[in-house]
């Protein structure tokens, strides 16, 4: 003989939990003001700058600044990117785009 197998459900009771307070309607995200926007930016142009000088593919980064880096890069053929340079010809008074990740360190 076979026994019919029941659900669950049919043992234990279904209850539904009620949430507390009720719903919650979602504030709205605040606008970002233009500081936050420019240093937004400004964080994600340094991040492309630090991923330029750990990439090996372009050679070494030390004692020379980023632009010359790229520049000794584009002779050799090792085509660095282009946004890169525009980049560092657009930021080249700021010390902080053009000196490469190892420059305070002592040699």
């Amino acid at each position: 003989m076979t026994t019919k197998r029941g659900l669950i459900t049919d043992t234990f009771k279904v209850v539904k939990k009620s949430r507390r307070g009720g719903m919650r309607e979602k504030s709205p995200t605040p606008p970002l003001s233009q500081q936050d926007v420019a240093s937004t930016i400004r964080e994600e142009e340094m991040q492309k700058l630090r991923l330029f000088d750990l990439d090996w593919r372009f050679g070494p980064c030390t004692g020379i600044n980023r632009l010359q880096r790229w520049e000794r890069a584009k002779l050799h053929g090792l085509n660095p990117p282009e946004e890169i340079r525009e980049l560092l010809l657009q930021t080249h008074a700021d010390p902080e785009y053009s000196l490469s990740l190892w420059s305070e360190y002592p040699f």
